[in-house]
């Protein structure tokens, strides 16, 4: 475990839900791997999630956003994190609009150096346009982005009734996605 200070601090991880709703199949991933995350190294990783449905962020540019107490939670909430994860459903070939708003209200003095860990949504057949848009916008803001990502397509039927994942294969490479979160910020944890 990296210390900082001298002294050895939980690793922070905050999820970035390209949805309103955190009662959706993004946030349910996002849900998913925060847990896999903590049960990597448990008690040594602290999870949190930015709410869009309760504090939404104003688009960038618009008026009085400079100053909205949205923006400046969730820039604080970006800082005080070591680690991000983004869930974000993929609409007409990219990123949601919530997801790049939110990823437009992030710069590098509240991202460099931290890893990313990327999963997107689908209605339908696989597709990485959504994680190579969003890789993209990490790298620009000097994340490290994971190697590992996760696309899960056919998303109505991608969870049993208990909320778990039916594919064991998908459920397999969230857990590969979230070691690689974890020990990937120890490693670069300054």
């Amino acid at each position: 475990m990296s210390t900082v200070g001298g002294v050895s601090d939980p690793i922070v991880v905050m999820g970035i839900c390209g949805t309103y709703d955190l009662d959706s199949a993004n946030g349910r991933m996002l849900e998913i791997i925060l847990n896999e995350c903590e049960e990597h190294m448990q008690g040594k990783v602290e999870t949190v999630i930015w709410d869009h449905g309760a504090n939404p962020l104003p688009l960038v540019g618009a008026e009085g956003c400079w100053d909205d107490p949205n923006v400046k939670g969730f820039q604080e909430m970006a800082v005080s994190a070591d680690a991000f994860v983004l869930s974000s459903p993929e609409y007409h070939g990219t990123m949601s609009g919530v997801m790049k708003n939110s990823l437009d209200w992030l710069y590098s003095k509240h991202t460099s150096g931290k890893v990313f860990g990327l999963i997107c949504t689908l209605g339908g057949q696989s597709s990485n346009n959504t994680l190579n848009h969003m890789r993209i916008a990490a790298r620009w803001i000097h994340g490290w982005v994971a190697p590992e990502q996760v696309a899960i397509p056919n998303i109505k039927e991608a969870f049993n009734d208990d909320g778990s994942l039916v594919n064991e294969e998908i459920n397999s490479r969230v857990s590969s996605l979230a070691s690689s979160i974890v020990e990937n910020t120890i490693k670069l944890r300054r």
